[in-house]
């Protein structure tokens, strides 16, 4: 039975989302193709119709996930609000996959390291669009720092042992984050 285009699409959406969560979830060298595929209800010897390796798969995957997370509908606060809170940390399947896979993806491929780059450039660009402030290169400054120091927080707190330390880590930066937010507004209201 031949399969169709709109099959064939489906197929690797499914793919691409098996792939993404459980490379979240376990890190790239701990996943193979069958679990992947069988995690996306498809069979080992369909893989090659859609994917020439396990590295495309990861490049592919990565950029999907990326993809997902990325342009996000909620305002920028609510956003980190969301991103530096326990729910997040503890949710590595279903997390950035920045945070969840940054250090893995050092050791893939340069089209892996292509596909992070890209959505850290995508997810500065949102952020420095949504700050405040008149000169474009304060705005994206801030971005780098909140969205290193979000990343970093998140790595950090999924690391620790300790839930209350791993809690702390969170809370600290998103007020350092805020703080200074709030000295940006400021500045531009003395200005105005």
């Amino acid at each position: 039975m031949k399969v169709t285009r709109e099959q064939m699409a489906e197929n690797r959406q499914r793919i691409l989302e098996a792939a993404s969560r459980l490379f979240r979830e376990k890190g790239f060298e701990a996943v193979g193709v069958a679990e992947v595929m069988k995690a996306a209800g498809l069979t080992h010897g369909g893989f090659y119709g859609h994917f020439s390796s396990k590295d495309d798969l990861i490049v592919h995957a990565f950029g999907h996930a990326i993809g997902k997370r990325n342009g996000a509908t909620l305002p920028l606060r609510a956003y980190m609000d969301e991103y530096l809170s326990p729910r997040h940390r503890d949710n590595w399947a279903g997390g950035c996959p920045i945070s969840g896979l940054a250090a893995d993806t050092l050791r893939q491929t340069p089209a892996a390291r292509a596909a992070v780059t890209e959505g850290v450039r995508a997810q500065l660009d949102w952020m420095s669009k949504q700050l405040p402030g008149p000169h474009a290169a304060d705005r994206r400054r801030q971005a780098i720092a909140s969205w290193a120091a979000m990343v970093g927080a998140t790595i950090l707190a999924r690391a620790t042992t300790d839930p209350d330390f791993s809690d702390e880590i969170l809370k600290e930066t998103r007020a350092w984050i805020d703080d200074g937010l709030n000295r940006s507004t400021a500045a531009i209201s003395e200005t105005a």
